[in-house]
């Protein structure tokens, strides 16, 4: 098989197109480029994902905000202050509080206070940050449960997407805020956590099991995925969490429902002291980033969905199903290179094909999945756009090809069907050889010689281009194709080169080909009337039509290649043309066919038998009938 070939077979080039596509983006992918992007993406679902709006009775926040601090004249926030506020928290039976104060020295007056707070409650929570630089709790606390880490994880481009549940120095193992706080309130509806039973590695809340996230997942390319982490949806920020200030809680504004039986979170709000951070909510602005003390609490809101609600955390497949996602829409989009020739079908199937996926990976991401959107994306478009350029090329060459051979020798409405039907009429690239039935035609001008050696020859070449045009663009009118000049003679083939399927279309070629002879005698007249009033010779033609079998297809080679039509109808119709030079006397165009031609006409024009004759060359005898014009009055019958 030819390489041309098989590269022009559609599964080929679909194959080819998707692997090569495929193999990019998996380049793309596996050395981080499109991670920007697949987080852009993701950023993009969570802020159009509906977001739960009904408020998360199990949470409270109390912010320090800028008016606090200036309203107490001081910062930090003295120990005395900090454990008079948890004084009034704790009278009102939380389930747990947890100060995102950090308080690794004291700030006296009312340390003794703020260390006592801490022993005497269980369910108060210290601040902390884990590693060698890292921010130490309350001493009091200091490697108890109540010590909790408040580390957030910032992915490149200082957006916050990940939650953290674990960490550990590579010593001792941490919980965070978020997780201790979730924990202490499931506490009383018996639910704790637990290793998954099917992986002990995985932790379990109520009956949902979070599975921690690895380095490739997502969108993700080598994250650091140290400890034990999670996607965060943002779900909970349709209705913000119930808020109030540290003023309110010194003022006693807050009502107790607001503060029994809740996780209570404090921590700082304000533009003086920086703990704010963009998220995917956040689209600009200082007024879209979310506080340190609101994303603790979104993370331990998502916790207590898990456990609670039903909620899901996210799912990502694994590498191997996204090397087959991502092959799967190159191949789809290799599909409509190949099959999509139209500039403008070609963008409407690519803007179709994205919104597809895009839709199909948001409707997903709404069920807790998240799929990859980019790699698959970029996958689709460039396969699309590799094969659609090969077929576009090809098919550039092809038609330069087809053109080279047929645009001066066919009518463009030939021209357009050939390059229409092309798929059956090329064969590895070229014009295959076909047998079929068509219509030869032969004319030449009756003593051309003689003419020749009495004119000037810039003047003859005048005298014959003028003839020459105008029976080109006869036979071409008249759906012939020119096969061939020898000289002053014109070989025109009716049938050719798209095959005829039915004999009405055989019947056709024959009929056009008689009438394309007729036109041509009319225009000789007009021709020797033209050169007789310039004192130039008149001229006579001959004309040979014969129908049957042909062989068409190219002839010669790489460097001058001719489609032409070979066989015995073509040697019957050269010798009808030439039969018996003499004859006709002084008609102006003597048109002579063969039986098998006359058949076809079905009494469309006048005829005479001419006898049987033994063409030169031809064993066996052939029936001779003239054409004499068009038959106004019925069918020949003679």
């Amino acid at each position: 098989m030819r390489l041309h070939s098989f590269f022009k077979k559609p599964y080929a080039v679909v194959t080819l197109g998707a692997l090569i596509a495929f193999l990019v983006t998996f380049g793309l992918r596996r050395g981080g480029q499109l991670e920007f992007l697949e987080l852009t993406a993701y950023d993009q679902f969570v802020l159009v994902t509906p977001k739960i709006r009904a408020e998360d009775s199990r949470i409270t926040v109390i912010e320090v905000t800028e008016a606090d601090i200036q309203a107490i004249g001081k910062w930090p926030l003295t120990d005395a202050v900090i454990a008079r506020g948890v004084a009034i928290l704790a009278a009102a039976k939380p389930r747990a509080i947890g100060i995102d104060i950090y308080r690794d020295i004291q700030v006296p007056p009312g340390t003794d206070a703020y260390n006592r707070m801490f022993r005497d409650n269980p369910l108060i929570i210290g601040i902390m940050t884990v590693g060698d630089t890292g921010v130490a709790p309350p001493a009091v606390i200091k490697g108890t449960p109540q010590a909790a880490f408040g580390d957030i994880v910032i992915d490149p481009g200082g957006v916050v997407r990940r939650g953290l549940l674990f960490l550990d120095d590579g010593a001792t193992s941490y919980t965070s805020l978020a997780l201790t706080l979730a924990t202490l309130y499931l506490e009383p509806e018996g639910i704790s956590l637990q290793p998954d039973s099917l992986n002990p590695q995985h932790i379990k809340l109520g009956r949902t099991t979070i599975v921690p996230l690895e380095e490739n997942d997502g969108g993700y390319r080598k994250a650091d995925a140290g400890g034990y982490q999670l996607l965060l949806d943002f779900k909970s920020t349709g209705v913000p969490l119930r808020t109030y200030t540290y003023s309110d809680l010194l003022s006693g504004k807050i009502p107790t429902s607001a503060i029994a039986d809740r996780i209570i979170l404090i921590g700082v709000n304000s533009q003086s002291v920086k703990d704010h951070f963009f998220t995917p909510l956040s689209r600009g602005g200082e007024e879209q980033l979310l506080s340190g003390i609101q994303l603790h609490g979104q993370i331990t809101s998502q916790l207590l969905r898990f456990a609670l609600d039903g909620a899901e955390p996210f799912k990502v497949p694994t590498e191997t199903q996204k090397s087959i996602w991502m092959l799967l829409w190159g191949v789809a989009g290799a599909v409509i290179g190949f099959r999509t020739h139209s500039a403008r079908r070609f963008a409407l199937f690519i803007v179709t094909g994205m919104l597809c996926l895009t839709g199909f990976d948001y409707l997903a991401f709404i069920q807790s999945w998240w799929l990859p959107l980019v790699p698959p994306g970029l996958s689709f478009f460039a396969s699309a756009g590799m094969v659609n350029a090969y077929i576009t090329g090809m098919e550039k060459k092809e038609r330069a090809m087809l053109m080279q051979l047929f645009s001066k020798s066919v009518s463009k409405e030939i021209a357009d069907m050939i390059w229409e039907q092309r798929d059956d009429f090329l064969d590895n690239g070229r014009p295959r050889s076909r047998k079929l039935t068509a219509t030869i035609f032969f004319s030449d001008i009756r003593g051309f010689t003689s003419v020749s050696e009495k004119m000037d020859p810039q003047e003859l070449l005048d005298w014959l281009n003028t003839y020459m045009e105008l029976m080109i663009r006869l036979v071409l009118k008249h759906g012939g194709v020119i096969d061939n000049f020898v000289g002053d003679a014109i070989k025109a083939d009716f049938g050719v080169p798209l095959p005829r399927r039915t004999d009405k279309e055989i019947q056709a070629d024959a009929i056009n080909a008689v009438t394309c002879a007729l036109a041509m005698e009319k225009e000789m007249f007009h021709l020797n009337k033209m050169w007789g009033e310039k004192g130039l010779p008149g001229m006579a033609i001959r004309v040979g039509i014969f129908s049957g079998q042909v062989v068409a297809g190219l002839l010669g080679s790489n460097q001058r290649l001719k489609f032409t039509t070979i066989g015995d109808t073509v040697n019957i119709a050269s010798r009808l043309e030439s039969f018996d030079k003499d004859f006709a006397g002084d008609a102006v165009c003597r048109i002579l066919i063969g039986s098998t031609t006359l058949d076809l006409l079905g009494g469309r024009f006048l005829t005479e038998k001419i006898g049987e004759a033994s063409l030169k060359g031809k064993e066996e005898t052939i029936t001779i009938h003239r054409v004499l014009g068009e038959n106004l009055s019925g069918p020949d019958i003679s």
